[in-house]
């Protein structure tokens, strides 16, 4: 099953605002993109399930002091 098909199932609501945001932006927000956005506005608790992912992890974080060890 489909992301989006997923998201239409268990969140219809957001979905429905999802769908008519990329539709007056002209093709220039994604689907995906609109559906987050709509989200954080009704549910902003969400912000850290659509960071997870995004954001590096503390040991990837580049140390410019690790080079001088």
């Amino acid at each position: 099953m489909s992301t989006s098909t997923l998201r239409w199932l268990l969140s219809p609501l957001t979905s429905w605002r999802a769908w008519r945001l990329t539709r007056t932006s002209k093709g220039n927000l994604s689907f995906d993109a609109a559906w987050r956005r709509c989200r954080l506005e009704r549910h902003p608790d969400d912000m850290p399930y659509q960071q997870h992912g995004h954001l590096p992890a503390d040991n990837e974080v580049d140390d410019p002091t690790a080079r001088q060890r």
